[in-house]
């Protein structure tokens, strides 16, 4: 009996010893970098090149994975990086020498973005919807069962993202995830920091006061439990 309660002493220590190792300042919305957002085309974003009064030359086109699209008449030009106006531009340029006075206007119909500006979700996870509204949601390895060791997805960041939004684009935790003691790390002034974030109190409890703001580039991490 004296060993079983020593057991459940150090036991308990050790859990202790644990959640403090383990906390985080927690994230608030003063720590969400500037609103100053502007989406920047990047590799698997999908766009509608329409160069006004010459349908023949506007034309869909997918973003290869070296950031270069290939329009008729026009080769090989750098689309990721850009602003869908600052490519219209270029191509406007490059197609003087084929079009008087072109107007080009690009529309991104499906997005991915630039690696800088994605939410990527490592951890315990179960998989997410897969389709969002104007992009989808990329699973790197996920398990319906969440039983993966590592599952991971990334998640195009959308203007105003909060954490709730972010947890409906993820779909589901593994159910040995430890949601409260989830992370967020986020550049600060150049410089990686980490923060806690309370993922069980915003969901489970309906907590509004953890539903922080996301940022482009932030990385959500999420633990498994402790047992």
């Amino acid at each position: 009996m004296k060993f079983l309660t020593n057991a459940r002493c150090v036991i308990g220590l050790f859990s202790i010893l644990v959640s403090a190792c383990t906390q985080y300042p927690p994230l608030t919305d003063r720590d969400t970098a500037s609103a100053d957002y502007t989406y920047q085309i990047g590799p698997g974003d999908e766009l509608n090149v329409f160069v006004w009064g010459n349908p023949d030359i506007s034309t869909a086109v997918p973003v290869r994975p070296d950031g270069k699209i290939t329009v008729p008449l026009v080769e090989d030009v750098v689309a990721s990086g850009k602003t869908s106006n600052e490519l219209a531009r270029e191509l406007e340029k490059k197609y003087k020498e084929f079009v008087k006075d072109p107007q080009v206007v690009v529309m991104v119909t499906s997005f991915q973005g630039m690696d800088q500006q994605q939410i990527r979700v490592v951890g315990q996870i179960n998989g997410g919807s897969g389709v969002r509204s104007g992009g989808t949601a990329t699973a790197l390895s996920t398990s319906s069962q969440g039983n993966s060791r590592y599952s991971g997805m990334t998640i195009p960041y959308e203007k105003g993202m909060t954490l709730l939004d972010l947890m409906i684009k993820i779909g589901a935790i593994g159910q040995y995830a430890d949601g409260n003691r989830a992370s967020v790390i986020r550049n600060v002034n150049g410089k990686p920091r980490q923060f806690g974030v309370k993922l069980d109190t915003l969901v489970e409890d309906g907590d509004l006061s953890a539903n922080v703001k996301m940022a482009p580039g932030d990385i959500l991490i999420i633990p498994e439990a402790f047992f």
